[in-house]
């Protein structure tokens, strides 16, 4: 089961987007009192949540796909 906190993480993430960065890390601060990249690394360990999965089946899955994204762009990155 989902934390309370979690929940909010995940219904701002999903309200918050991707439209403005710079005001959304002002928001996360000021909402959350935690830095950016807490919530982010606290996103990244909800991608692997089943219930996470389960209440908010689309973010997740963008969310995996953007981590995914990443790792491969690692990846290529080291063997180049």
């Amino acid at each position: 089961m989902l934390s309370e906190r979690d929940a909010e993480l995940l219904a701002f993430e999903q309200q918050a987007g991707v439209r403005n960065p710079g005001a959304k890390e002002e928001l996360i601060v000021r909402r959350f009192g935690i830095s950016p990249v807490r919530y982010y690394q606290r996103l990244n360990q909800l991608v692997d949540c089943p219930d996470a999965w389960e209440a908010h089946p689309l973010l997740m899955g963008r969310l995996a796909r953007i981590r995914d994204r990443r790792a491969r762009d690692r990846y290529d990155s080291a063997h180049e």
